[in-house]
């Protein structure tokens, strides 16, 4: 039976990692997620892995290409101006194809802003940060059991799509500490990477029958690239994505429901926002206040299609952020003006208290009632 431990929230990601199988990390220090490199340092050597700390997260993140290229687990991870470094590369992740997880513990902006928790980096995440027509998955946990286990979902799900997969976290989650269920990690059924690049000598199903010497071919040799120079290539590999991400959309959406039935006002939130909304929804609903709660898990594919089946005219949806207004939008493009939505955040690594969010939804609900 899986046992309750306390960490750090940084350490269970890398140690949920380790028991994902990952056998390869690289990244570059930068606050508030440095406990992950710190922790994979020592670990990865015992799970006989290997570590490197990177000169930069460009390194970092090319390393990790070149280590999924060679059928490894591989993971980095880092926050948002080291994540906007990396974009180049995770372009060419998705158009390679190749399974990787990437962290990002979001810190306020722009620029080097603060330390502090932030959700400001959900357009870059979300609506792809570098170029071409690509998407992540990406999941939004909000406390640290989900840490756990949607790092190691995100390692298979990585394998399945042939697709990064991005952990989208912040500095409060990170850091903080609570009691989790350390549960074992059981692997799916998965094919085998007969893609990667173990050598011209790896095994595969398409194995060449004659000259099966010393130093000769035993299969087809691979080819991992990104670049189709071909009269209509590219457009046939982008269909080949694009029917990929569609199939994601299908088959990978994740969000969480309460109240929702009777509900006059809906609040949505991921992650930290949600965690803190939550709580005050809780409270109002048992002083009678006819409020829901709707939390996407997974942002990309993004539960439009739940969204949208609970919009009407006589109900109003609230989305609360740790920011300008990212989400909002997706929000109100699956509401589609059937509903009202409203949105209240704050920017700059300022957090807001499950009180202040108890005050603006009770004054909602008093000048709209």
């Amino acid at each position: 039976m899986a046992k309750k431990i306390f960490m750090k929230g940084n350490e269970v990601i890398a140690e949920a990692a380790i028991q994902a199988d990952c056998r390869f990390y690289a990244g570059y220090p930068i606050t508030p997620q440095n406990e992950i490199p710190e922790y994979m340092s020592w670990r990865m050597e015992d799970a006989g892995g290997v570590f490197i700390q990177a000169e930069s997260e460009l390194a970092a993140i090319n390393m990790v290409y070149g280590a999924s290229a060679a059928g490894a687990r591989a993971m980095t991870s880092s926050s948002s101006p080291g994540i906007s470094l990396m974009q180049e590369t995770v372009s060419y992740l998705c158009g390679a194809e190749l399974p990787s997880v990437l962290v990002n513990m979001q810190r306020g902006g722009p620029g080097l802003g603060n330390i502090s928790g932030s959700q400001a980096d959900y357009f870059q995440t979300v609506k792809g940060g570098g170029h071409g027509d690509y998407k992540l998955l990406v999941y939004a946990p909000y406390n640290l059991q989900e840490l756990w286990d949607l790092t190691m979902l995100a390692f298979d799900k990585a394998d399945e799509y042939r697709n990064p997969v991005m952990i989208l976290g912040d500095g409060i989650l990170g850091q903080m500490m609570e009691p989790f269920y350390q549960t074992p990690y059981i692997k799916p059924g998965l094919p085998e990477k007969t893609w990667a690049l173990t050598g011209c000598g790896g095994r595969s199903p398409n194995v060449i029958k004659s000259g099966e010497g010393s130093g000769s071919c035993v299969r087809d040799p691979n080819v991992i690239k990104s670049l189709y120079m071909g009269e209509g290539e590219l457009e046939f590999r982008n269909s080949v994505l694009q029917e990929k991400y569609r199939k994601m959309k299908e088959d990978e959406v994740r969000f969480e429901m309460f109240g929702t039935e009777d509900a006059e006002t809906i609040v949505v939130a991921f992650g930290t926002a949600a965690r803190i909304a939550f709580s005050a929804v809780k409270k109002l609903r048992s002083e009678g206040s006819r409020l829901g709660f709707f939390r996407p898990i997974s942002l990309f594919p993004f539960p439009e299609k739940e969204l949208a089946s609970l919009a009407n005219p006589k109900r109003r949806f609230v989305t609360i952020e740790l920011n300008a207004g990212q989400m909002v939008e997706d929000v109100r493009l699956a509401v589609n003006g059937k509903s009202e939505v409203l949105f209240y955040g704050r920017t700059g690594g300022a957090i807001m208290t499950p009180e202040e969010i108890y005050e603006e939804l009770n004054l909602l609900s008093v000048v709209n009632s």
